[in-house]
């Protein structure tokens, strides 16, 4: 987390991806690449630039953090740069810069995910970077006091932000129950009783070598990889102990809760159950979702910005979590008028639910959806993101060819089969931040944490 010289070294990293030209996904090689100690990877290689990009993915996010100590993996993700091995905090930094590599982790509700990009000159640099970070942090007592303080001024300047105040309420409000319900960065208190040996246990049970999902792009072989895997991965644990998270269910279901703010617009987060990534309706999903509230031309944006000017935006979108699916959506709007946007919604949704789409949405959607799939992969870090979530969801090597298909053999009658199950207006939660007008609080807000 020291931000010059991280942004130093992401601007000369920036300048190579500029140079980087990226092939259409059908033109993907996808190498499956095993160790000698059996550490598996997805590689696409580019020998077109002098570039490497190695990303990895774990289970181990936020939800897995203990309940009084909430924001441990945020916490962890903002100190494995800082000092490794022998190397203090500046030390490691220095490194890093001298070298031009970029090192960077993050923390999601399910996942805790790495990433390094490298100059091929400096890549064994770059992977001695990683494997100590992964294997030899140092969690000293400076940097911890550092980072801690940074993520409290964070959490300060929360509370005083709508967006993040609606959003910690929606949450809160679905799974007050279930670690979902949690911010990944904690709160205060449960921040400040993080200790040095939570840090380092979080480390051994999640960092295992039976826990990680590794993608690979660009100017490097098979074989280079097979060694580099052995030399960054073979050192950690071998299994995984599990997370002991239950499946979470949207409780609140129906509910309108409001926190009183004295703003000019009121902030509103909406949402309900949705599917999983691994359930069969999954690529309907995406076509009726694109079809409610896939920008311009979408029904929801149709009614309620571009017919009645309620918002600049409205959005709603599946989020398929490890232990829930659900959908969330949101609109901000004037206060005198967050009653009716409140209201277009819900028929909206209902109406779509009843009715499904037509045939003609169906086929635009299914277009768009085709054929701006290639506007992922524009450099070698968001490649290696699509390569890992298709591992992630064992969607399997050939599902970049194979996804227009999917997609395509979805039919109307399925559209409305699943658009029935999804949109039920009666189980959409309603957070809201403002002083919104004739709207009524129809149970008494949490107190947000």
């Amino acid at each position: 987390m020291m931000l010059k010289s991280k942004a130093i070294v992401a601007l000369n990293i920036a300048i190579c991806l500029c140079f980087i030209f990226v092939p259409q996904t059908s033109a993907f090689e996808i190498k499956k690449v095993t160790s000698t100690n059996g550490i598996n990877a997805w590689l696409v290689e580019d020998h077109k630039n002098p570039l490497i990009t190695m990303q990895f993915v774990m289970r181990g996010g936020s939800s897995f953090d203990p309940k009084n100590k909430s924001g441990l993996a945020y916490l962890v993700s903002g100190l494995l740069d800082e000092g490794a091995g022998d190397m203090d905090s500046k030390s490691f930094q220095t490194f890093l810069e001298r070298n031009s590599i970029s090192l960077s982790f993050s923390a999601r509700m399910d996942t805790f995910s790495g990433t390094v990009t490298t100059l091929t000159e400096t890549k064994e640099e770059a992977f001695k970077s990683l494997r100590l970070a992964l294997t030899v942090p140092r969690f000293d007592e400076g940097p911890i006091s550092r980072v801690k303080s940074q993520i409290l001024a964070s959490l300060r300047a929360s509370e005083e932000n709508p967006n993040k105040i609606a959003g910690r309420l929606w949450w809160q409000l679905a799974f007050p129950n279930h670690a979902y319900g949690r911010s990944k960065k904690g709160s205060a208190t449960s921040i400040e009783n993080i200790t040095q040996e939570d840090m380092r246990q979080f480390v051994q049970r999640t960092f295992t070598k039976d826990n990680i999902t590794i993608s690979v792009v660009g100017d490097i072989t098979p074989e280079e990889l097979s060694n580099v895997l052995d030399d960054v991965f073979s050192d950690l644990p071998g299994s995984f102990l599990g997370d002991g998270v239950g499946e979470g269910v949207i409780e609140n279901q129906g509910e309108t809760v409001i926190i009183n703010k004295e703003i000019p617009q009121s902030v509103v987060i909406f949402g309900s159950n949705g599917i999983k990534r691994g359930d069969p309706d999954w690529y309907a999903t995406i076509i009726l979702f694109e079809i409610l509230s896939g920008g311009f031309g979408s029904r929801l944006t149709e009614e309620i910005r571009e017919k009645r000017g309620l918002t600049y935006g409205v959005s709603a979108y599946p989020l398929p979590l490890e232990k829930a699916g659900i959908i969330v959506g949101s609109v901000s709007t004037v206060n005198n008028r967050v009653a009716e946007s409140i209201r277009l919604i819900k028929d909206i949704w209902q109406k779509f639910g009843e009715d499904g789409p037509t045939s003609e949405e169906m086929q635009n959607a299914k277009d768009y959806i085709n054929g701006s799939f290639a506007l992922r992969f524009t450099n070698s870090k968001s490649i290696a993101g699509v390569l890992n979530a298709v591992q992630r969801f064992d969607l399997g090597v050939d599902y970049l060819k194979n996804r227009s298909e999917l997609i395509n053999s979805v039919t109307l009658r399925e559209l409305k089969r699943v658009a029935n199950r999804l949109f039920k207006s009666n189980a959409l939660t309603f957070a809201i931040v403002g002083q919104p007008k004739n709207v009524i609080s129809s149970m008494p807000a949490p107190v947000i944490e």
